[in-house]
């Protein structure tokens, strides 16, 4: 799935080094590597053509140190949708190469699959997909009430309608222990892809009222008529957040080698 005889696919990385939560993450040690090179090195299984686009120049110098490719963009983006879109362009006056279509790597997944890009690649094989997004279908027992795993709702075509941090739909007349077997709920896997000219409008977009009420990026989009194609998968991803996620990334890695 590397070579597509139409579409160039670009993975980007947005990475910053200011954080409040945990500042440097992307150089935080994962076994006997920085975080931001197993992210790097898992999306190069899938990809060809990766950068990461950062504010930093440790960030920079480190990606460069092993191998991979970056560029360097401004430290005044509010979210990695805007670096990603930033980045397109600089990449594109430094390589003379055309982006079609941009996949969205969160900096911060070190164990993503290839098979999950692959998923997101597919997408666009359908001329008349703008923005692709993946999901997983929750489990019985599984609590589809945690307000920091977003759940979607889907039309018959398998656009996204809605995102939510609550449990959407609600079942009526039913006790909500027993929602999920009544319905099939989806949780949103937060790995995008745009096309690139898609992508740009979407940084014109002002913020908007859903996104707002959820703190939801993707709900500006939905209100502002664009369709969010999503695929299923089966894995789920693991962020690092916090420098207590490091470690228990650390003890995943050790287990995993």
């Amino acid at each position: 799935m590397k070579a597509d005889k139409q579409n160039l696919f670009a993975g980007i990385i947005p990475a910053r080094y200011a954080s409040s939560r945990f500042p440097g993450k992307p150089l935080a040690m994962i076994g006997n590597k920085p975080m931001i090179q197993r992210v790097y090195e898992q999306a190069s299984k899938s990809l060809d053509f990766i950068y990461v686009a950062t504010d930093d120049t440790r960030i920079y110098d480190t990606v460069i140190k092993f191998g991979g490719k970056a560029i360097m963009t401004s430290p005044d983006h509010q979210s990695g949708t805007d670096r990603c879109s930033e980045a397109v362009t600089n990449i594109t006056r430094e390589t003379g190469k055309e982006i079609d279509i941009v996949i969205n790597i969160q900096g911060d997944e070190p164990f993503i699959l290839p098979e999950q890009i692959i998923l997101l690649m597919q997408c666009f094989t359908n001329e008349d997909v703008e923005i692709a997004t993946l999901i997983r279908r929750t489990e019985a027992d599984e609590d589809i009430f945690n307000p920091n795993q977003p759940k979607v709702i889907l039309n018959s075509d398998g656009d996204a309608i809605y995102f939510s941090r609550a449990a959407i739909p609600y079942i009526r007349d039913t006790e909500k222990r027993d929602w999920s077997k009544k319905h099939i709920y989806f949780k949103h896997i937060g790995l995008y892809a745009y096309r690139a000219d898609t992508l740009r409008k979407l940084t014109l977009l002002s913020p908007s009222p859903l996104e707002k009420a959820e703190s939801l990026e993707q709900n500006r989009w939905i209100e502002n008529g664009f369709r969010i194609r999503t695929a299923i998968t089966k894995w789920d991803t693991i962020g690092i957040d916090t420098p207590a996620e490091l470690k228990q990334a650390n003890r995943l890695f050790d287990n995993i080698n």
